[in-house]
């Protein structure tokens, strides 16, 4: 089990320790760089809770995943909503009418990590692109004197 999780926690651990490190400095505020890290960190997160959202209740068996949840199965209202939980968003895993195997939280986090990510990024462009103004201003008044 360590030989599988060492090489997967090291890189997570080195990459949170680099990300955290303007947050102690105070730098992160003007750092394209981090912004645009965040974004990737958000986007990862993403994929994970994709990831546990498509699996919740995985099983072979939707009946026996229901069950094990403590709730009965209505194989007709499976049947009659069959294309609710064969999307791929919002994502569905109903065992009747009321209740979902998939966690309340997922579908809010699928919309809201993307979102926080574009501002991530779109507030990274725009560091990046008054740093490159401010450093060009500084050219061109050492040029003029």
């Amino acid at each position: 089990m360590a030989v599988v999780l060492l090489p997967t926690l090291l890189p997570l651990l080195a990459g949170l320790w680099f990300w955290s490190r303007p947050l102690f400095s105070g730098t992160w505020r003007h750092s394209p760089a981090w912004f645009t890290w965040s974004a990737v960190l958000l986007l990862l997160g993403t994929g994970v809770t994709y990831l546990v959202g498509s699996l919740a209740g995985a099983s072979l068996d939707p009946e026996e995943a229901c069950h094990g949840a403590g709730q009965t199965y209505d194989r007709a209202y499976r049947r009659a909503n069959f294309d609710e939980y064969t999307r791929w968003f919002p994502l569905h895993d109903r065992c009747h009418a009321g209740y979902d195997l998939v966690p309340a939280w997922v579908n809010p986090a699928l919309v809201a990590l993307p979102v926080l990510a574009l501002l991530c990024l779109a507030h990274a462009v725009r560091l990046a692109v008054g740093r490159r103004r401010t450093e060009e201003s500084r050219t061109e008044e050492k040029d003029t004197s």
